[in-house]
């Protein structure tokens, strides 16, 4: 009796010695295109918990597939709102351009890479060993190798080259032209482009049913989302976004998020303040989530939030998708642009 008492006793004071492990909670990373940091807020709290100086003008931005760092595109061009007269602006900095790499373990910048012109997005090849990255100012993706740290291949698209996302299979990858309003498919092997396919006025970001055979292009001044077929490569039909609330300008379609089961897609709406979630399977809006905050961009989704970088009212929401309500309002300041969370 006394030996089982003592082993007990042991094993309680063992237990009580052991360090606990912290629970993992959800951290969002943004990038402040205004003041050049990367801003990691503890979602839980609801608070900044540091910041991370990382170049000028920060924007796209993406984790590696193990989640140990951060990739973000900089630019040396200086910011400018459409329409601007690009004569009276301050010259470019092109020794700014650059895709930074951020130790998530460490908070800190460890690595710069050659990326071409003016980045803005860039997607990551399935074997985390290629950056396929869009350079605005000179129509072109560059195609970034992460083991050498150059770049490889230049590949002409279009005007005002955005957002840039790899089809599942990883065979080709998809680039949007604000300028020529289309999408331009890739193939990833030949580096070749294999397919312009049209869309609405200035396309932004493009994402991908979970089979690959479906993409969706956001159109920011059409206030819809183009669907294409991702195999034949053709224009597949529009959903139109149409506002609840009252903006002067309405919807205007920028971010895209799928939602991990491949149900939905979330739709940040810039101007227009709002979410929208889309039916992936019916190609229609199912519901519109208003006054998620001033021309949200950057938007990401985990455990049943979806998270949006708002760049005017310079914070970030966290929107309850069960409710369908903001939860909180997180001031990061800066000019948020993207987000990711992990």
């Amino acid at each position: 009796m006394m030996t089982r008492f003592l082993v007990g006793l042991a094993v309680g004071i063992a237990a009580l010695a052991a360090p606990r492990q912290a629970a993992a909670g959800t951290e969002l990373y943004v990038s402040a295109e205004e003041s050049g940091e990367i801003v990691v807020v503890d979602a839980e709290r609801g608070e900044v918990a540091a910041r991370v100086p990382v170049g000028k003008r920060p924007r796209g931005i993406k984790l590696s597939h193990d989640g140990k760092l951060l990739y973000v595109a900089l630019s040396g061009s200086p910011r400018a709102a459409p329409g601007v007269d690009e004569s009276k602006l301050p010259p470019p900095d092109r020794a700014a351009d650059g895709i930074g790499v951020v130790d998530l373990a460490t908070r800190k910048l460890v690595r710069t890479y050659a990326s071409g012109q003016d980045p803005e997005s860039f997607d990551l090849s399935r074997d985390g060993r290629t950056l396929y990255v869009s350079n605005e100012e000179s129509s072109e993706m560059s195609v970034l190798d992460l083991k050498t740290g150059k770049v490889t291949r230049k590949v002409a698209v279009g005007g005002e080259p955005e957002g840039v996302t790899l089809r599942p299979d990883g065979k080709a990858v998809y680039v949007t032209s604000e300028q020529d309003n289309q999408v331009v498919a890739i193939d990833t092997r030949k580096l070749s482009v294999i397919a312009r396919i049209p869309t609405g006025p200035r396309p932004r970001a493009i994402a991908f049913s979970r089979d690959g055979k479906t993409g969706f292009v956001t159109c920011e001044n059409g206030g819809a989302i183009t669907v294409f077929d991702a195999v034949k490569n053709v224009a597949a039909g529009t959903i139109k976004v149409e506002p609840v609330a009252k903006t002067p300008l309405g919807p205007r379609p920028m971010g895209a998020a799928l939602s991990p089961d491949g149900k939905h897609l979330y739709v940040s709406n810039g101007r227009g303040e709002s979410i929208a979630i889309v039916d992936v399977a019916g190609r229609k809006v199912a519901r519109l989530i208003d006054g998620v905050g001033a021309r949200p961009w950057g938007i990401a989704t985990a455990g049943g939030k979806v998270y949006t970088a708002n760049g005017p009212s310079n914070d970030v929401s966290i929107v309850d998708l069960t409710t369908g309500t903001v939860e909180k309002r997180i001031k990061v300041g800066g000019l948020p642009w993207g987000i990711a969370v992990k």
